[in-house]
């Protein structure tokens, strides 16, 4: 028997609700399938069973709100039998506070706080510090009275008129916040920027778009988010995980690309073995997460399982950006706009399509040699396009 439990979505995640349930008891689940949906200040996002075996009872309700490891449902392997209380297993494996959530990433613990003997989670104590807030003087609204980053907020609205529910928008910008917050905190970055003549892809891309139908023309975005993954590959030490006071290197490449919400907001789901699609199938995955993240239907190992980031701002824009890294990832490449700027080709001044790269990387894992090293990669594949 297994105990099928939230999951958490990132390290400034304390609860969800549950919004569907995609399964019934009886019903035979493996690993990967979809089996709920969870809101979280994040947006919808589709819960991947980590389990096998057979639905016996579901222990949470629609509308409910849970906090991570909170149950979900109980998993039977082939030929087990049932247990002879569902009820009191619930009782036992129900969290009484968030502060038992257990962030994928470790951190370096802060100094103690006079308030440490409060049950509180570790997002409400940072919170609590920044806001120079006794938590003994607050009463949580989780079960067994746990104070969650919520109710430290409330402190700040205090004498606020305004007595409204935050937006969704608000409580997305509110999670970035905190968890770009504690990336700058926690992780020693450093940057490197290189500009680069993308003129003969830009070229290339063009004579492409012409020979094909519209379903199948390119976006620049996908030759960068080509290049920048096969980069990856090759220079390893900047693709995976910083977890437990050590890095943990990826062999597949799960290429986290930032997108931009319709109204507002930010995610960034993984496309996932990137490294073994090619450049048509790159362009018609990115068009997938595009289009899935924009209704609210992401699934959690793409929020969880990104080994480095990729940030692009598009066709027009700022020329240049410096990028938070997400933990537990150590790198983040964000490029510039597309600019005409005057370049020497053979010897003469000519204008050129350049875009600047700007790597953010985690010192504790590189150094300024191996992210020249990843630029060099980069700019090698974008000079020839019929390589990708």
């Amino acid at each position: 028997m297994a105990i099928f439990t939230l999951p958490s979505l990132g390290s400034d995640m304390e609860a969800g609700t549950l919004v569907e349930w995609l399964v019934s008891p009886g019903d035979r689940v493996s690993r990967g399938d979809v089996v709920a949906v969870i809101e979280t200040q994040k947006g919808a996002i589709e819960i991947e069973c980590y389990e096998e075996g057979t639905v016996h009872a579901l222990m949470a309700e629609t509308g409910e709100e849970l906090p991570v490891g909170a149950p979900l449902a109980i998993l039977l392997a082939p030929g087990e039998a049932p247990p002879d209380d569902t009820a009191e297993l619930r009782s036992d494996t129900t969290p009484a506070a968030p502060s038992i959530v257990k962030p994928k990433l470790q951190q370096t613990p802060a100094a103690p706080l006079p308030f440490e003997e409060v049950r509180a989670s570790p997002a409400a104590r940072l919170r609590a510090r920044e806001l120079n807030v006794d938590l003994k003087d607050l009463s949580g609204s989780f079960p067994g009275g746990g104070i969650v980053l919520a109710d430290v907020e409330a402190v700040s609205a205090r004498g606020s008129a305004t007595s409204s529910k935050p937006s969704p928008m608000a409580e997305m910008r509110k999670a970035i916040g905190a968890s770009m917050a504690r990336s700058k905190q926690t992780i020693p970055h450093f940057y490197l920027s290189h500009m680069i003549d993308v003129q003969p892809a830009m070229d290339w891309l063009a004579e492409h778009n012409k020979a094909v139908s519209p379903a199948e023309r390119l976006l620049s975005g996908a030759l960068f988010v080509r290049c920048a993954v096969l980069a990856a590959e090759k220079v390893q030490e900047l693709n995976g995980h910083y977890v437990n006071g050590a890095f943990q290197p990826s062999e597949s490449v799960n290429a986290a690309i930032a997108v931009a919400l319709r109204g507002g907001g930010l995610v960034a789901p993984a496309l996932m073995d990137a490294n073994r699609l090619n450049l048509s199938e790159t362009m018609d995955g990115m068009r997938d997460l595009v289009s899935r993240a924009r209704s609210g239907r992401l699934r959690n190992s793409e929020m969880t399982e990104g080994t480095i980031t990729i940030s692009s701002l598009g066709e027009t824009g700022a020329e240049a950006m410096a990028g938070i890294i997400f933990p537990p990832q150590v790198a983040l490449l964000c490029i510039g706009a597309p600019q005409i700027r005057p370049w020497v080709v053979d010897g003469d001044i000519v204008p050129r399509r350049v875009v600047t790269l700007t790597l953010s990387v985690d010192h504790r894992v590189s150094d300024g040699r191996l992210a020249a090293r990843f630029i060099t990669e980069f700019e090698t594949r974008i000079k020839d396009p019929d390589s990708l």
